[in-house]
């Protein structure tokens, strides 16, 4: 293993001087690293245009020109062009938050009725190769490392369908070493004998890899670019291939040559400036489409969370409002697109934003590794892997389910039948 793909998994309190000194020289000496542009070996360059048509709109979109006549324009077109999504995202588009969120409930309604969908994420394995500085994940973060058994899988998901849940996210963290695709694969096997929908996020890989695992039973990609700005991606991702920016940027089209029935999109506001981030999110989003009409897509809306062992990070504050308008603007652009809020929002706000646009919640939520025996067990004493990030609204599947149902709306568990 070369020095930039050398990774130290810290399960003590003190760094070895080695791995304290490289990570000193990485956060300080930028020509320490490697070029975060340029493919590594064995990474699969695919020919898209996409990629320019999405940083090229994203560069060039100066939000303080747009006007509440613009605002007053946008809303007042049947069909929301790219450049009326502009005004939507600008700050000019704050005081009409209330129409855009009429607006946005009217289409969410148009498109998919009362439904909400559930599912709950499953992280099987916390082992990372890389060094993004914001995440709790990352390789030389002090936290508990774990990776479950297939016995634990297995035993994890029989947890989780008994409690009626039938669509499930696998998550890993980004290491080929710890979590390569035959561990993926024999998970998601063993998920598909007890749950109709699996989706996979997971560290990018090649078109025929995504292919393998759709074979395996994966039916949806999750991959977040974190920041759209190149140059804010390199100073945030330090180690590992998870800092080749392109080769991220084109992961759902390789998943989609692979096979994949759907892919999901998000930036991680706060990284950078959200109003950009979350332009370039739904572009990506819109040129994919035309491209591959056939494909079913979703957008998230993460914002920045607390994590351990890193007090470093300051977001761009993205507040609730800021978030809401972000959302009633996805949904006016991309009336036919899943939104998905996810438990980094409190119950508060995910209430009433699934009334408004989001079509995709998750409940009985944990980010730590091997934690629904003790969320819905009781097994104080389990042996649990330290979680990604704090969640903020804890509600089980049966109480998301319930306050849905009081709400008006009607929880959706899957909606595909395999023939």
């Amino acid at each position: 293993m070369n020095e930039e793909t050398q990774v130290y998994f810290i399960d003590n309190d003190t760094l070895p001087p080695e791995a304290a000194e490289r990570k000193k020289r990485l956060e300080q000496d930028p020509s320490s690293r490697i070029d975060h542009m340029t493919y590594l070996p064995g990474m699969e360059v695919i020919e898209s245009d996409i990629q320019e048509k999405v940083i090229s709109q994203m560069n060039a979109y100066d939000y303080d020109k747009y006007t509440a006549e613009d605002v007053e324009r946008a809303l007042s077109h049947e069909t929301c062009t790219i450049e009326d999504f502009k005004a939507l995202l600008s700050p000019a588009a704050a005081p009409f938050l209330e129409r855009m969120a009429r607006r946005a409930e009217l289409e969410t309604r148009k498109h998919f009725g009362n439904t909400v969908y559930i599912f709950t994420p499953l992280y099987i394995a916390n082992f990372c190769q890389n060094y993004c500085i914001y995440c709790g994940f990352n390789c030389y973060n002090n936290i508990h490392r774990k990776k479950l058994t297939m016995e634990e899988i297995e035993h994890e998901v029989q947890v989780i369908a008994a409690t009626g849940m039938e669509e499930i996210l696998i998550l890993t963290g980004e290491s080929r070493k710890y979590s390569d695709l035959e561990y993926i694969g024999k998970a998601v096997k063993i998920a598909r004998k007890y749950f109709k929908n699996i989706g996979i996020e997971i560290y990018p890989v090649n078109t025929d890899e995504y292919a393998y695992l759709h074979e395996c039973g994966v039916d949806y990609v999750t991959v977040f670019q974190e920041t759209y700005n190149s140059d804010k991606y390199e100073t945030l991702h330090l180690l590992g291939h998870k800092r080749i920016w392109p080769y991220r940027f084109d992961a759902q089209e390789r998943a989609l040559r692979g096979g994949m029935r759907g892919v999901s999109f998000s930036a991680l506001l706060g990284l950078d400036d959200f109003r950009k981030d979350a332009l370039a999110s739904a572009l990506h989003v819109y040129y994919i489409n035309r491209k591959y009409p056939h494909a079913e897509l979703s957008l998230s809306c993460p914002r920045l969370r607390p994590i351990i062992n890193n007090d470093k990070i300051n977001p761009r504050d993205v507040g609730e409002k800021e978030l809401c308008q972000i959302l009633c603007a996805y949904r006016i652009f991309l009336p036919y697109v899943g939104i998905t809020v996810s438990s980094r929002e409190n119950e508060r706000f995910r209430n009433g934003i699934t009334h408004i646009c989001a079509t995709k919640v998750s409940a009985g939520v944990s980010t730590g590794v091997g934690d629904h025996e003790t969320k819905y067990e009781g097994k104080e004493d389990a042996d649990v892997g330290d979680e990604q990030f704090e969640i903020d609204d804890n509600r089980s599947f049966e109480r998301m389910y319930k306050d849905m149902e009081a709400g008006g709306l009607q929880p959706v568990l899957n909606d595909y039948l395999y023939v």
